[in-house]
């Protein structure tokens, strides 16, 4: 176990023990009640000038989750392949990551790099995301940051390689999970969402922020 600390203290709730898991540093409710209230209002900015769109997989099949992205890359699939891109399908620049995430990481990575990409997810009543590995970036020294807002998530998290014995735990709205060092590579999913567990989006749902460093 380990404590939460937020420096700038705009984030902070008051000490709440953050949790390792397979190497995962899951941080609960690291983001208030304003906070969450504050970045999805700055986030209904994005979604309006950089509009959710639904990706197909290589293999033609269509993913069960909408996104978008921020910074200088947005995360793209297609039957190419999975990758980076420079511009939203649409052809506009991706919206600027908000200051809110950008303070999130620094204070937990303690990096002087910020993220080239902040990929919103956002998965509806029947969306999962399949076990899968993090690996379209350049450098894997640096960590993946993950921001949960709205309905719970059931996350589970593998191994290195695919198969073997997992461990799931559910991610509540506000939590935050560091995935660095070792765990960087580990494969993780999202199983189910569990709907009507927050009131954080109006019509429900859940969004995940993936903050990664692309070059």
């Amino acid at each position: 176990m380990q404590e939460n600390r937020v420096k700038s203290g705009v984030f902070a709730t008051g000490g709440a023990e953050a949790i390792r898991l397979r190497g995962f540093d899951i941080h609960p409710g690291l983001l208030n009640a304003d906070a969450q209230a504050a970045l999805v209002e700055e986030l209904r900015g994005v979604t309006k000038a950089a509009p959710l769109f639904s990706p197909v997989t290589p293999y033609g099949k269509p993913m069960r989750v909408r996104m978008t992205s921020m910074g200088k890359f947005g995360w793209f699939s297609d039957r190419s392949g999975y990758r980076y891109e420079g511009k939203h399908p649409s052809g506009v620049d991706w919206p600027p990551i908000p200051e809110l995430v950008l303070t999130l990481w620094r204070d937990l990575t303690e990096l002087e790099r910020t993220p080239d990409c902040c990929l919103l997810n956002f998965y509806d009543s029947n969306a999962r995301m399949g076990m899968h590995q993090d690996r379209d970036e350049a450098d894997f020294s640096y960590p993946v940051v993950s921001i949960s807002l709205g309905d719970s998530a059931l996350f589970r998290i593998g191994n290195e390689t695919r198969g073997g014995k997992t461990e799931s735990i559910w991610l509540n709205s506000g939590d935050v999970v560091v995935m660095g060092g070792a765990a960087r590579l580990t494969y993780h999913g999202v199983d189910r969402i569990r709907a009507g567990s927050s009131t954080l989006l109006p019509k429900g749902g859940r969004i995940n922020l993936t903050l990664r460093v692309v070059t």
